[in-house]
This record gives structure tokens, sequence and C-alpha cells, in this order.
């Protein structure tokens, strides 16, 4: 994964004064000094891996490789963080509530999955494009990123409890 991150170096999400790799480490920075737990730690870093593969798509890529180590309620938060954006980085008013999401197509939410996607983006992911925010170095998190890719994964079909 962290391989996947470096090379994230240098690519900038449009006109963004921050590369994608410091985009990562700033929402994981600031997930972990929320106190968020490990899982969304590790979330936030990897929310946006999936850019430089598919950047239409890149929750879902992002999403899917996290799957089958993570709950299914950091699984949809990651999946749909990016349905809850404008394109300027505000949240979009009418995508707010689980109504307007089903309608628009998403799956149904786990139970707090909505409101967790909402603080998601409000306060780690549109934030995170700040030149001047102390990141935290990505060594500090490789030793969360082992112990959550070391879960058990589990099978298709089956549904990792938290």
């Amino acid at each position: 994964m962290c391989h996947l991150l470096r090379l994230q170096r240098g690519a900038v999400y449009k006109d963004a004064e921050v590369d994608l790799f410091e985009h990562a480490l700033q929402a994981a920075s600031r997930a972990y000094r929320d106190g968020a737990s490990e899982e969304m730690v590790v979330c936030a870093l990897l929310h946006d891996v999936g850019e430089m593969l598919s950047p239409l798509n890149h929750s879902d890529v992002a999403a899917s490789i996290l799957r089958p180590y993570i709950s299914p309620e950091a699984y949809w938060v990651i999946a749909h963080h990016d349905e809850l954006q404008h394109e300027d980085g505000r949240l979009q008013a009418l995508l707010t509530d689980a109504k307007s999401l089903l309608l628009a197509g998403a799956d149904k939410p786990p139970e707090n999955a909505l409101q967790a996607c909402v603080d998601f983006c409000e306060r780690w992911d549109l934030k995170s494009f700040d030149p001047a925010y102390p990141s935290m170095p990505l060594e500090k998190f490789e030793p969360m990123l082992r112990r959550v890719f070391s879960r058990t994964p589990y099978s298709m079909g089956q549904t990792r409890q938290s």
C-alpha cells in the first residue's frame, strides 16, 4: 500500500495546492488527531488511492481494496465519499440524507454510515489540501496499515464485523 501512496507524489488533483500523496497524509493525520479508530485512519490514508487508476471511479477502487479488511460502515464511507462532494469541494446539501443517496442509486448505508461519511468529508477530506498543514509522516501510519491488512479477510458474500 505504501508503494501505491508514494506513486501519488507529484500527482495534483485539479488545481489543488498539494499533491495526492500529501492530501492522503493530511487526511490521515487529521483523522488520527481527531481520535478516529485505526481502521478509519487507514481509510483516510487510502481513500483516494484509486485516483491515478480510475479518477471517475476512484472511490470504488479504494473501497474495493479495503473491503475485505474493514467494517461495512467504513467500506460504505470510502465507497461513497466522492458522491457527497461537489466539484468545488462543498458537501452537497441534497445528498446529506439516506433517501437522497438511495434515490441517486447508492446502496443502503449501514447504520451510522451516512453521518460517518459526511463527517469524513467535512473533517478530514475537504480540509486536506492545505500546503501549510503539518502532516504526520507516512512511517507513522505504516504499523496501522500492517495491522489492518493483516486481519483475516472475509470471503465475498460474508460481512466483516467491526
